[in-house]
């Protein structure tokens, strides 16, 4: 952002972009309705369901390999329709059907079929909407160097939704249990795709005028961008692990309550919020690529100091570095990613997006395991370890020319 542009300027040029209120709005409920499920769904599993350890790792996996497949699949649609918005409804009412069937139902494999095609389509939402907004930034007043700006802003109130919606869901729990819980979510996402209906005016897409698809296997085979996918992946796996482990260690290890889990999560975000947005700003002059590893460093701090924890009251003042890892790595990385294939948003955020969702399938794969082998407590140290691997292979990544330039198309 300009050193000129003060904050009246700012929020002129954001609401300059179209329909950028309401797809905050939307951002902002998807939000909630996530942090509902996310940060309880090992209790959810283990102990409502009855699942074992490795059982609800296989579960947590089946509903990233759905999100992997079908949201490649929705990815690609998107970028050669003229429509999003359709796609977004779609994505959306899954997640009604998906999240009302968790409510009631309680069998594996019923459970298992919702969470691999309802879920898994659900996932969809996220990254479609981040496109979305990426059309209409394009077709706005707003800079092409300011993009990773509004892009952090736009997250921003993604996360401004979790600084509440993990402690509701706490007493949500506690009142009227995991029934009430998902139904509450099943709502969320109605409220969402009502005002998306009827709130949202289409980002119409030139189809015609873009150029043939990328052949993402020979883009992802390049050395510079392949150490850059697996170093995520390996952020994410650790990410993964230590989210579904952390409900588990408080209650488990510490003696602590659903409360205090419902607490410890609504943290970071309350610093998420100003991060995200000075890492925006910062982007925009330094560049993502050493914010990035910046990132990596603070979670080894995060994952490390984590595995010396006694009693839950220390883990809130920690979670401020979980705040600034998540600020840095997941609130640029779609820009990030999306300047790999600039003229293909969707199909760029779905490979940021599926790349995450393999390093969470060996995260759920991992918790699973690793947590009956060593422990919830030694699950950390191994998280400390996968993220410095991924630092390590970040540093010895040198490619920093524009990655769209090497990479061949497909004929059309």
């Amino acid at each position: 952002m300009s050193k000129r542009k003060g904050l009246k300027e700012t929020i002129e040029m954001l609401w300059s972009i179209p329909m950028f209120p309401v797809l905050l709005l939307g951002n902002f409920v998807f939000g909630l309705a996530m942090s509902f499920f996310t940060p309880y769904a090992s209790l959810f599993g283990i102990d409502e369901v009855g699942m074992s350890n490795m059982q609800f790792g296989f579960f947590m996996t089946i509903i990233s390999v759905g999100a992997v497949v079908i949201t490649t699949i929705i990815g690609k649609t998107s970028d050669r329709v003229p429509s999003r918005k359709k796609l977004l409804l779609i994505t959306t009412c899954a997640a009604i059907l998906g999240y009302a069937g968790f409510a009631f139902i309680r069998n594996f494999f019923l459970l298992a079929l919702i969470a691999f095609f309802l879920l898994g389509t659900a996932a969809s939402v996220i990254p479609q909407l981040w496109a979305f907004t990426r059309e209409a930034l394009k077709q706005s007043t707003v800079e092409e160097k300011e993009t990773p700006f509004v892009m952090n802003v736009f997250r921003a109130f993604f996360a401004l939704s979790w600084t509440v919606g993990p402690a509701i869901a706490g007493w949500v729990l506690y009142a009227i249990g995991f029934k009430g819980l998902f139904l509450c979510v099943s709502a969320g996402y109605l409220l969402a795709a009502i005002a998306l209906a009827f709130l949202l005016k289409d980002v119409k897409i030139e189809v015609e005028a873009k150029p043939a698809p990328v052949i993402l296997r020979k883009f992802i085979v390049q050395p510079h961008v392949l150490k850059n996918i697996i170093a995520m992946m390996c952020m994410t796996m650790a990410v993964s692990m230590a989210n579904l482990n952390m409900s588990q260690f408080i209650t488990k290890v510490l003696n602590g309550s659903e409360k205090q889990v419902g607490l410890v999560v609504s943290v970071p975000p309350v610093f998420e919020v100003p991060f995200m947005i000075a890492v925006g700003v910062l982007a925009t002059k330094i560049g993502s690529r050493l914010l990035i590893r910046l990132g990596f460093v603070i979670s080894v701090f995060y994952y490390g100091l984590l595995f010396l924890v006694t009693d839950p009251w220390q883990i809130y003042p920690i979670q401020i570095l979980s705040a600034a890892q998540v600020s840095i790595t997941a609130g640029i990385a779609v820009s990030y990613f999306q300047d790999f294939i600039p003229d293909e948003p969707g199909t760029a955020t779905a490979l940021y997006m599926n790349t995450t969702q393999v390093g969470n399938v060996l995260g759920f794969l991992g918790f699973g395991f690793f947590s009956s082998l060593i422990g919830y407590h030694n699950l950390y140290l191994l998280c400390t370890g996968l993220v410095i691997v991924g630092l390590m292979i970040l540093l010895s990544e040198r490619g920093t020319k524009k990655l769209k330039e090497a990479i061949p198309l497909a004929p059309k």
